[in-house]
């Protein structure tokens, strides 16, 4: 009896011994270094069970074992906390080390960067050019009510929670600017600064000239002269494309659209695009002047006049300027003297002259055929 009960405590002690050797061994096996030899990004699906999970790290090359990882993973009562989604992993990541990324759900950040002066279905269209953004939209949102600015996502996110997420930041921006605004602006509504700021966003590409442009259009408003912006053309022909592909002709300026700002007085129907902050905070605190006309100094800027005379004097000196730069011959060539052919394109020397851009109530009382607005030879400057 006496040698049966040391028997059995002996090979229970073996038995201990044996276990406990193996749960070392696997213990030492999960925290030790793993296989990958440099840093890796693996996307986790949604729905994976824990065996499937493992399985993938071992197909990436990320740990040595599923069996260890599963075994940890149990042991650590990690089970149903491992979350989907792209994770980075370091070189020579443990599997207790990979658990835990899983476990705390540390995603990688992607980037999404949407431009000043897009519209909405040009950000649409720029998200499927972004690796894993999913889903499709349902309905594209409208032009200025989304702010351009850099969006920190994850793999796996949809557009629409982008869009959102945009909708919201510009809401957000344009209460704040809206509540600091100069008391001044002749701005009924928010939305009106937010239609304001987006022609202001398309007229120039250096942010230091928007407070002055939107002073010179508030000057035109406050006189009842026309905006005569480009870019309010380009989108009304364009159905809000604003990707024309080819110089603006005089039957364009011409054309009936509550967008085109040759042809309605004040603000058009709507944004004509998705204006940053810097614009909105432009049109909202603009300078204080008395230009109504700008034209393109030939070096990426503008040059600012109050008067119809100073304006003819920049305009001279942008064609010199171009002359000197060797502009090509075909550029050149002056349009027939009649404004209105229907295929010409506006080209340097001959500008657009709507005969009402001022009217004859107008304290300016300048000849009513000599009003091209700078905006126009700004497009001429870029063709060029």
């Amino acid at each position: 009896m006496r040698h049966g009960v040391l028997a059995y405590f002996l090979l229970f002690f073996i038995a201990v011994s044996l276990i406990g050797g193996s749960v070392l061994t696997t213990y030492t096996q999960f925290i030790e270094d793993g296989p990958l030899t440099e840093a890796k990004d693996v996307v986790i699906p949604k729905g994976r069970s824990l065996k499937q999970v493992a399985r993938l790290l071992k197909r990436e090359g990320v740990i040595e074992s599923p069996a260890i990882f599963e075994l940890g993973v149990r042991a650590s009562g990690n089970t149903l906390k491992i979350k989907s989604g792209e994770y980075n992993f370091p070189r020579q990541a443990s599997a207790k080390l990979v658990m835990n990324i899983l476990t705390d759900g540390q995603t990688v950040a992607r980037r999404f960067v949407a431009p000043e002066g897009m519209t909405s279905a040009q950000i649409v269209e720029l998200m499927d050019k972004y690796l894993g953004l999913v889903g499709e939209v349902q309905k594209i949102p409208p032009d200025g009510t989304l702010l351009p600015e850099t969006y920190n996502y994850s793999y796996g996110d949809t557009k629409e929670s982008l869009l959102k997420r945009m909708q919201e930041s510009m809401d957000k921006k344009v209460a704040e600017l809206w509540a600091k605004r100069d008391k001044n602006v002749p701005f009924k509504t928010s939305w009106e600064a937010v239609i304001m700021a987006s022609i202001v966003e398309k007229e120039t590409a250096r942010p230091e000239e928007r407070p002055h442009i939107a002073s010179v259009f508030f000057n035109r408003l406050k006189k009842h002269i026309r905006l005569q912006s480009d870019p309010t053309v380009i989108y009304a022909i364009t159905n809000g494309k604003l990707d024309l592909k080819r110089a603006l002709t005089y039957a364009d300026l011409k054309v009936q659209n509550p967008y085109n700002t040759y042809v309605v007085y004040g603000l058009p129907q709507g944004p004509i695009a998705n204006p940053g902050a810097a614009a909105l905070a432009a049109v909202l605190n603009p300078m204080e002047t008395d230009d109504i006309y700008f034209v393109a100094d030939g070096k990426g800027g503008h040059v600012f006049s109050p008067t119809y005379e100073e304006h003819q004097k920049n305009v001279t000196r942008w064609r010199q300027s171009k002359k000197k730069k060797k502009v090509s011959k075909s550029v050149e060539t002056a349009l027939p003297a009649q404004v209105d052919q229907p295929n010409e394109s506006v080209q340097e020397g001959q500008l657009p002259q709507p005969t009402d851009a001022i009217p004859a109530s107008d304290s300016l009382q300048q000849p009513q055929s000599q009003v091209p607005l700078s905006s126009v030879e700004n497009e001429i400057n870029s063709a060029l």
